[in-house]
């Protein structure tokens, strides 16, 4: 195809190297899955720009969202980062990262592992879509609802259908990259 441009969205050096690099690359890694699913949540209500500026401060704080260690904060290391203006200081979504590791821990104590958990929502191969126009694409699928409502169970927070949607995205369980896109599959070698 001709013409070829990144998907719309993707615009300034920042959001351009993580649309090429790794929104809908499909990641199976534990803590990384993790990590998303935390900072998704802190999305809400934002742009994931904001969000993505502050990733790096986010992985510091939260010790690289390893979550036997994040289930361990304390209240008092909690409320410490209600105070970094690294972070987004919303006291519900700080909290949640903690309560959604003690979720983690809880759902993985069975030898089941989060990858496992999270991929078997798209029968654990990545659902290519051909949507030509940002326009096209939903902010949230059956599939999302079905994570959303097993990861609420879990004791997840800040996992609405949305969220996940957009998790599922950038984690590669689906590739949302438009038609005209260099990343989309039917344009290169990536799968």
């Amino acid at each position: 195809m001709k013409n070829l441009q990144p998907c719309p969205w993707a615009q300034g050096e920042l959001y351009l190297d993580y649309h090429n690099k790794e929104w809908g690359k499909p990641c199976f890694d534990d803590q990384r899955l993790f990590e998303k699913i935390c900072l998704e949540g802190q999305q809400a209500g934002l742009s994931w720009i904001t969000v993505l500026k502050k990733r790096d401060h986010y992985r510091q704080r939260f010790f690289q969202f390893k979550p036997t260690r994040v289930a361990a904060m304390t209240d008092k290391e909690l409320e410490e980062c209600l105070t970094d203006a690294g972070l987004i200081r919303n006291r519900l979504k700080i909290y949640a990262i903690r309560k959604n590791a003690l979720a983690y821990i809880a759902l993985t104590a069975d030898e089941l592992s989060f990858s496992e958990f999270i991929w078997s929502f798209v029968g654990g191969e990545v659902k290519v879509n051909h949507f030509r126009s940002m326009k096209d694409m939903p902010s949230q699928t059956v599939a999302s609802e079905a994570m959303s409502k097993a990861l609420k169970r879990a004791g997840f927070t800040f996992v609405g259908p949305t969220i996940c949607y957009a998790f599922m995205q950038s984690m590669g369980l689906v590739n949302d990259h438009l038609v005209s896109c260099p990343q989309h599959p039917k344009n290169t070698k990536f799968q």
